[in-house]
């Protein structure tokens, strides 16, 4: 069976739920309350699903981590992915309450370990039950019905695909793009509720993620092949770094993309806080 590999439909997942082969992860999280995404979860979650912390299983949380959402070790997240029985034909399917930006995380953390069979449930938790789809009390912590097959010593993640910020200086430097996925006002520095400067990296652009939807789910993939070619002008995907305040929403631009059929953007995984955390580096406010 082909597999999901940018969205999936609430429908279409709800069909699928004993497929042997699929793993479901709950991806909920609050930034200013870390508990509450898992205290839902442990309430009510789609059926079969394991839960996902984003500061504990899609982050190293460190203190020598770059940012406030580091990108995690390969060897540690692959542990997580064994934990969770997902091997390299698993089709996964990440979900959370919101916007997708959180799934989208888990979406490019497995694609840059090369696993293609992974898509965000479109709409999320808020579509699903809207639906009246099924959902489950009961917490999933182990493998499910197979065994995971990952050998983790042979998997690595795609750094060319994951820059740090003097390869984004270098970049920009060179001429290229670099598209910053935060909010407008925090771009332009009028307002910083997270992090201790204002402001963006100086040359990049704007590209708020929830531009990616309407009414709650993704764009059609023209709408979106088409804003994001009138935003990128003469650059190809692959020569767009694309970043956010942690590294997290950043994702939800390089999905969005991809459904466009615009593979191959790069992340600056520090993003905006890992950018701050050497004073001497350049900021920039306004448009």
């Amino acid at each position: 069976m082909a597999g999901w590999t940018t969205l999936v439909q609430a429908e279409t997942l709800a069909g699928a739920l004993n497929r042997a082969d699929l793993v479901i992860l709950d991806c909920r999280f609050t930034l200013f309350d870390p508990n509450a995404g898992e205290h839902a979860y442990l309430s009510s979650h789609l059926p079969g699903a394991a839960y996902a912390h984003l500061e504990r299983d899609l982050s190293d949380m460190s203190p020598h981590g770059d940012g406030r959402h580091p990108w995690p070790p390969a060897d540690v997240f692959t542990a997580k992915l064994l934990r969770w029985g997902i091997g390299p034909t698993t089709q996964v399917v990440a979900y959370d309450d919101g916007d997708g930006a959180h799934a989208a995380r888990l979406w490019f953390l497995l694609r840059m370990l090369g696993h293609e069979k992974v898509a965000v449930l479109d709409g999320g938790w808020v579509r699903w039950t809207s639906l009246g789809l099924p959902v489950s009390s009961a917490p999933v912590v182990g493998a499910g019905q197979f065994r995971a097959q990952y050998d983790p010593a042979q998997l690595s993640f795609d750094y060319a695909r994951l820059f740090n910020a003097d390869a984004v200086q270098a970049h920009l430097d060179n001429g290229g793009m670099l598209v910053d996925a935060r909010a407008p006002a925090r771009f332009r520095g009028d307002e910083e509720p997270l992090d201790r400067v204002a402001g963006h990296v100086p040359g990049a652009v704007n590209r708020h993620y929830a531009l990616n939807l309407a009414d709650g789910r993704f764009k059609s993939p023209m709408q979106l092949a088409d804003e994001y070619r009138a935003l990128f002008g003469e650059y190809a995907p692959d020569q767009v770094v694309v970043m956010c305040g942690s590294g997290v929403t950043a994702c939800h631009n390089l999905l969005a993309m991809e459904r466009a059929g615009l593979r191959g953007g790069i992340l600056y995984t520090g993003s905006w806080s890992g950018w701050i955390g050497d004073p001497s580096r350049p900021v920039a406010t306004g448009e």
